[in-house]
């Protein structure tokens, strides 16, 4: 008889969206003590592949990514992004910037072969994963490259992107590597 398998555990990070590096760097402090310690922190890009968040973080939205040394288990995503989201509204009040949103805050996941991210609205490519809560495979790693999809976010198809998730793609094998 078939029996179901425990899916192995992943890697945890958050894409951050905000209003200046001081946003940023509270982000990551914030980051870091709700979900434990950062490993990896990625480089700051501007975020110019489209102005949707303009009105609520700014018009020189930044952009950086941070991954959670511990492992998790990936059926924790949906919960993961109700933490980040009450993150968010206690950032904005603490820092009082003009700006409704000043921190925008993405879980997500890397597996070995996808980056899936959490997010709260539903649309044709994207599954409902419980606690009012969707997920999409945003990307796949395929013949050793990150491979994005039509509904991918123009901002996620960037080969900076790509450098960064495959260092984090690196660290989870070798972490998986070492609880065996």
């Amino acid at each position: 008889m078939w029996e179901p398998k425990k899916p192995k555990s992943v890697k945890l990070i958050v894409g951050i969206l905000a209003s200046d590096h001081r946003c940023l760097n509270a982000a990551i402090e914030a980051i870091d003590a709700k979900f434990g310690k950062t490993d990896m922190v990625s480089e700051v890009w501007p975020f110019d592949k489209t102005d949707y968040y303009k009105d609520q973080t700014g018009p020189h939205i930044l952009r950086q990514f941070v991954s959670i040394e511990r492992l998790i288990y990936p059926g924790l995503l949906a919960k993961i992004k109700h933490r980040t989201n009450k993150l968010e509204q206690k950032l904005a009040k603490s820092l009082a910037l003009p700006v409704p949103r000043p921190i925008n805050l993405d879980p997500g996941i890397i597996e070995s072969s996808k980056l899936v991210l959490a997010t709260t609205k539903n649309y044709s490519h994207r599954i409902y994963i419980g606690k009012k809560m969707y997920a999409e495979v945003t990307l796949i790693f395929d013949k050793g490259n990150w491979r994005p999809f039509d509904h991918t976010y123009p901002d996620y198809k960037q080969q900076c992107y790509f450098d960064f998730f495959a260092i984090v793609r690196s660290r989870l094998l070798e972490q998986l590597k070492s609880k065996h």
